[in-house]
């Protein structure tokens, strides 16, 4: 699902708002969410789950094409712990009943 079919499902369930408006609201709402996460505040919705800022130090990497040493500076990465109910209901919980589990596709 992308920014637009969340939108187009809101848009039919919320039948008194267009989709101007409905697409403002979306768009405000990831708008505060990384307003917040950029000032390193932290973001819980209960139930579904939580995002916040993590620092990376700083470290010795490599180049995967050359494969030589590069430094990889300190730097600051959004992070999304999921909460225990959406896990419950990915892992087999009664919501999730009739979905298929996908496929891991191997090499060979």
């Amino acid at each position: 699902m992308n920014k637009s079919d969340l939108v187009e499902i809101l848009t039919e369930q919320l039948k008194t708002l267009s989709r101007k408006e409905v697409d403002l609201i979306v768009d405000t709402v990831f708008d505060k969410m990384t307003e917040s996460l950029s000032k390193g505040d932290r973001i819980e919705i209960r139930g579904f789950g939580s995002f916040e800022v993590r620092t990376r130090q700083a470290r010795q990497g490599r180049n995967p094409k050359s494969g030589e040493k590069v430094f990889v500076t300190t730097r600051r990465v959004p992070f999304f712990k999921v909460g225990k109910e959406l896990k419950e209901r990915i892992n087999g919980g009664p919501e999730s009943e009739g979905a298929e589990p996908k496929q891991k596709v191997s090499g060979e």
